[in-house]
């Protein structure tokens, strides 16, 4: 199942952070100088998601005010609204009141917890037409402060319960994927934990999956304080910048439309190698073609898709990119004229550093032309020069030549 829609709930008043959350809603907080929810709305792009619903409740103006702002910040297409509910709620009540909004199929997210997810084997979950939703659920040596969940062959068998013995056990991490039919066991005042959950569970309808990544709830002082340090420090990474057009497909001149798309060998594996080894992915590539009006702009975007999700069925993803319509030669006015965006200007690269936590000194570019390895040295990037062949050998041989993340 291919899911777009996230929900975030970030109607908590967050109490047990004090005078941090006094007068500012919990998934605002500054994280390393950006709000938490900036950080967790870019992750979740990583997914290929690009419009998100935000539950709010406490101080709403400034939930709405981030809202308005994001897409820029990101320097991303995505599409962010807001639901307010119109009295305190709680987390089922508030998926209730906006449930005119909701996709089919949506994940869900707590505003104040960060866990490192695979969101499509989430997804995948709900190809049972049986489940109602899929968690992702995170072990712990022991319960604390949580409600604990039993899981047996990928159904969630009773949720929200208090172990009698102490040792390891599951608890809801924050993340979830949900048809839009949990409507149905909600109320326009209620929780969502308590009150729907494990009814889900004990009607057979509730998957979930244990979840080892990175995880951290801000809602506690002590947490909020780590999460400044360990949350930049798992971000920070190096990047793969890959060229389009000759790279991840072979350049038949100006490929614009599905029908003269062609994979190069090899090119969607080695986007997942670079996942696996530890890279963001981007793609940076000119498209002229767009401002010599050979193809308009939906259709590269209907063409983006395709690349991302040829790439996510062999289990990897593309985390952003950046295009440049402009040429001197354009007939469309408006893309008429140089841009710093256009290689062999650096310009796309930059903004990517400038949006992302990349650790430029072991990032690499591939490219199929001069332009592009002159961009990348522009942009402080190691560039090579792809000629043809398998794209994941090609970078094999590049990380073998002395990346240490492999």
């Amino acid at each position: 199942m291919r899911i777009t829609q996230a929900v975030i709930l970030c109607g908590g008043i967050g109490s047990r952070l004090g005078a941090l959350t006094a007068g500012t809603p919990k998934p605002l907080l500054p994280v390393d100088g950006t709000p938490f929810l900036q950080t967790l709305i870019q992750e979740i792009t990583r997914y290929g998601v690009n419009r998100f619903l935000l539950l709010a409740a406490f101080e709403s103006d400034q939930i709405k005010q981030f809202a308005k702002e994001l897409p820029e910040r990101l320097g991303s297409k995505i599409e962010v609204v807001v639901s307010v509910e119109p009295e305190r709620a709680g987390t089922g009540g508030a998926i209730f009141h906006a449930r005119d909004a909701l996709d089919e199929a949506f994940y869900l997210f707590n505003g104040d917890t960060f866990l490192q997810t695979p969101l499509r084997d989430l997804a995948a979950f709900l190809d049972d037409e049986t489940a109602i939703g899929a968690l992702a659920l995170r072990p712990l040596p022991d319960a604390g402060r949580y409600g604990v969940t039993t899981l047996k062959a990928g159904k969630v068998t009773a949720f929200g319960i208090r172990p009698l013995n102490p040792g390891p056990v599951l608890i809801n991490g924050g993340v979830s994927a949900f048809r839009k039919s949990v409507v149905d066991y909600l109320t326009p005042c209620g929780s969502l934990e308590e009150d729907a959950l494990p009814g889900l569970a004990s009607a057979g309808a509730l998957r979930g999956m244990a979840v080892d990544g990175y995880f951290l709830d801000i809602g506690v002082p002590e947490d909020y304080l780590r999460a400044q340090t360990e949350i930049p420090a798992l971000r920070r990474r190096p990047a793969l910048f890959l060229d389009r057009d000759g790279v991840l497909n072979l350049d038949h001149g100006h490929v614009g439309t599905l029908d003269r798309f062609e994979w190069i060998p090899g090119a969607r594996e080695a986007v997942a190698l670079a996942n696996r080894s530890g890279f963001y992915v981007f793609i940076v590539t000119n498209q002229a073609g767009i401002a010599k009006g050979l193809y308009s702009l939906a259709d590269y975007e209907a063409l983006s898709r395709h690349i991302r999700e040829g790439v996510a069925a062999v289990g990897g993803q593309i985390d952003d990119e950046r295009f440049c319509p402009n040429h001197p030669d354009a007939v469309i006015e408006s893309y008429r004229g140089q841009s710093d965006w256009r290689k062999p200007a650096p310009g796309m690269i930059l903004d990517l550093v400038n949006k992302w936590p990349i650790d430029l000194d072991r990032s690499l570019m591939i490219g199929d032309r001069d332009t592009d390895i002159a961009a990348a040295t522009a942009a402080g990037v190691r560039g090579h020069l792809f000629s043809g062949g398998r794209l994941d050998d090609f970078l094999r041989a590049v990380l073998a030549q002395g990346m240490d993340t492999i």
